[in-house]
């Protein structure tokens, strides 16, 4: 078997885990062969740590690291990674990688697969080549890519997202979905058998429910209108009540067609939508927080039809309310004991 090229992308931006971890799993073959036969007695990946410099770097996660060659070095590539970034407020500036950015695109045009984890893609999405195409992330840095990249359609919901004629872009979630993406590329270059244990052996699972589970509702109020963010304000206090949207407009002063208009201009969601998100989000707290029937939280975020909830909920977070609090509530294992 040929081994396949990897280099992976290091920057002080960089968060030392996800950089570390899809290193070590894809580094890791020969070691674990005695283990399992599924996984091949040769190495399918040879990875290397590639950098501006091969001079210490100081990571976002405060650790150092020296990279295995500068990237200049590197004149051919089967994958690239650019792993998770933290960036300071989480605004991502563009420019400050232009040796790095034109890399990616050199790589792109000898046929590289370029793949981003997490926030990672901030740094790939200003080569262009994500350009009318679907890209995912880590939803708390959302904002900042919107602003710079408008021409990507982001795709928070989904965990992975693999793009391009000849599925040459690769792009992972929020934090622990790198594990997809890596598993993903175990499948592609070698084989699902191989994936599997790798799998089994790191005890790394497919985030089969997608992001949307994960996702917060970051309520957009980055906008001038004054009226349509007291409005934003006042739901956020009475969302609850039998008929938000009624009351809403009455307080506003204007026609609800007005209202509306504008209301879904400044948010980029109809009233409607932005009331079910909030009872959603107080309904996913409630459900992690309190031990209260479904039927219980459905009445008090304003629902009193219990299926109508539950298809709402299910709509927006892609699984069902007794779903979502089996896997965010705290096991009793691991619950203080008072």
């Amino acid at each position: 078997m040929n081994s396949t090229h990897v280099s992976i992308v290091a920057i002080p931006d960089s968060m030392f885990s996800t950089l570390s971890g899809i290193y070590d799993v894809l580094n890791s073959f020969s070691l674990l062969s005695t283990y399992d036969d599924a996984l091949p007695k040769t190495a399918p990946f040879q990875v290397e740590i590639v950098a501006p410099t091969q001079e210490e770097i100081i990571t976002a996660s405060g650790l150092a690291l020296n990279a295995q060659r500068p990237f200049t070095e590197i004149t051919y590539t089967d994958i690239v990674i650019v792993p998770s970034v933290m960036v300071e407020h989480g605004k991502w500036e563009t420019g400050r990688y232009p040796g790095l950015v034109q890399w990616l695109q050199e790589r792109h045009s000898q046929g590289a697969t370029l793949c981003s984890a997490c926030s990672g893609v901030l740094l790939l999405a200003e080569t262009g080549l994500l350009d009318g195409k679907e890209a995912t992330m880590h939803w708390a840095f959302a904002s900042t890519f919107k602003q710079n990249f408008p021409q990507v359609h982001l795709r928070l919901e989904k965990i992975l997202v693999i793009a391009g004629d000849h599925d040459q872009f690769v792009m992972s979630g929020a934090s622990a979905s790198w594990y997809d993406l890596v598993l993903y590329l175990v499948v592609r270059y070698v084989g699902p058998t191989a994936a599997q244990a790798m799998s089994k052996f790191f005890a790394l699972q497919w985030h089969s429910d997608g992001q949307a589970p994960y996702l917060m509702f970051d309520q957009p109020i980055d906008h001038e209108d004054a009226m349509i963010r007291d409005t934003q304000t006042w739901l956020s206090e009475h969302f609850a009540i039998a008929a938000p949207i009624t009351e809403a407009v009455k307080q506003s002063g204007i026609p609800e067609r007005s209202f509306k208009r504008r209301f879904s201009k400044a948010t980029g969601y109809s009233p409607i939508a932005y009331v079910q998100h909030l009872r959603v989000e107080d309904a996913k707290r409630r459900l992690e927080r309190t031990n209260a029937s479904i039927d219980q939280i459905s009445w008090s975020v304003g629902y009193e039809d219990a299926a109508s909830f539950r298809r709402l909920f299910k709509r927006i977070t892609g699984i069902t309310p007794g779903d979502y609090r089996r896997k965010f509530t705290v096991p009793h294992f691991a619950q203080t004991q008072k």
